[in-house]
């Protein structure tokens, strides 16, 4: 037999800004063109999402002259590819052999950019598509929601669904960079600009217990969604999950354990049961209030604590109770219970569920007691039935 052991270095880099496309602004310039690399023309292929293109007038435009003012160093391909968002995206295989198409078509090789512009899921889909081909092509993400700016957006997985599963098909790999520039924030609608509050909730449960202590203190401020508070926020929370990504010792989770999917198994689930009527955000809300629950009634949380997490999730604005969460199938059993074998199934086989026994502090457990987890339910419906009780 022969072992050796394979060591990658991958920077990982998050830059915050706001204009990126802005005329003279040389941030952009300076990651496609570093100074360590020969000089010469590169190719760069820009997919867009149009509900940012509908609200932020003149971008595409804007997008043309920045590129033509680069004096050839880099080259557009043209015309920019506006691909519609959102979750339904990555039901459609048919996007990724476009996007596999327009990659072919433009001349993009490994040594070329793919730049995606948009939420999450757009992100998922172009960074599936751009490491698949060429076995990885540059990818540059520029998030466009508080959720994806964040969370999502700032980390090393891909996926597109498949067999009616989330993130069935993907790849981990390390983006070249991410920009996340705040402008991109100014057309979202409240529900979405909220959504991202709630990774940054959910991390400073799992890991830190000070953050979730300015969160509490921020919370009026975030539930009026004002713009610094907002900023820091985002800043927080995608420094704390990139932290845990490069430092954690799992980046492509060859382990079972998934801190960061609090919440995430029932989230999940309510997503496809409500045919993605519920946005990530508020299902992810849901699904952190439920587990909540959960291990209070297991005797893990003290109900005082339980209840000032989720009154903090009240305060930001989320509503934590969705009538799904008690739709059940021929047999009377609860479909959303369905979720803990996918989550079981997406872990390799061996379930790990992270659940939160005070803010910063949490433990992994292998096993959920489903009937605890309908009790749970039922509480949290009453709670949400006759909330002036609570």
């Amino acid at each position: 037999m022969i072992e050796r052991r394979v060591s990658l270095s991958l920077p990982h880099r998050v830059f915050f800004t706001e204009g990126v496309f802005d005329a003279g602004q040389p941030l952009l310039r300076g990651i496609l063109c570093p100074l360590n690399e020969k000089q010469r023309s590169r190719r760069v292929l820009v997919v867009v999402e149009p509900a940012l293109v509908a609200g932020q007038e003149l971008l595409l435009e804007k997008i043309h002259a920045w590129f033509a003012a680069q004096d050839g160093l880099l080259t557009l391909v043209s015309p920019l590819l506006v691909m519609e968002g959102g979750e339904p995206c990555k039901n459609d295989w048919r996007l990724v052999e476009k996007l596999w198409a327009a990659i072919n078509d433009g001349g993009i090789d490994r040594h070329s950019y793919v730049i995606a512009i948009g939420g999450g899921a757009l992100l998922d889909l172009v960074g599936f598509a751009a490491a698949t081909a060429h076995r990885g092509i540059r990818l540059i993400r520029m998030p466009t929601t508080t959720l994806s700016q964040g969370d999502g957006g700032v980390g090393v997985k891909n996926g597109v669904n498949h067999f009616q599963k989330k993130n069935w098909v993907g790849t981990f790999a390390v983006p070249f960079a991410v920009i996340n520039d705040f402008r991109f924030l100014e057309s979202l609608p409240s529900a979405d600009l909220r959504d991202g509050i709630i990774e940054a909730v959910k991390v400073s449960l799992i890991r830190d217990e000070a953050f979730f202590q300015e969160l509490e203190a921020k919370a009026e401020a975030l539930g009026r969604l004002e713009k610094p508070v907002l900023h820091w926020v985002i800043e927080r929370s995608a420094d704390l999950h990139t932290a845990h990504i490069c430092t954690g010792g799992d980046p492509f989770e060859f382990g079972s354990a998934r801190p960061l999917d609090f919440g995430h198994w029932i989230a999940h689930k309510l997503e496809q049961l409500s045919n993605f009527r519920i946005g990530h955000g508020r299902a992810v809300a849901i699904g952190m209030a439920a587990d909540l629950v959960y291990a209070s009634l297991a005797g893990m949380l003290e109900e005082g604590q339980r209840d000032r997490i989720l009154s903090l999730l009240e305060q930001i604005g989320f509503r934590l109770w969705d009538d799904d969460l008690l739709r059940a199938d021929a047999s009377g059993k609860l479909e959303v219970l369905r979720g803990l074998e996918e989550f079981r199934e997406h872990l390799g086989g061996d379930l790990c569920i992270t659940l939160v026994t005070a803010p910063g502090q949490a433990v992994e457990v292998h096993e959920m007691d489903a009937a605890l987890v309908e009790q749970s339910l039922v509480w949290l419906h009453a709670r949400e039935s006759a909330p002036a009780l609570n």
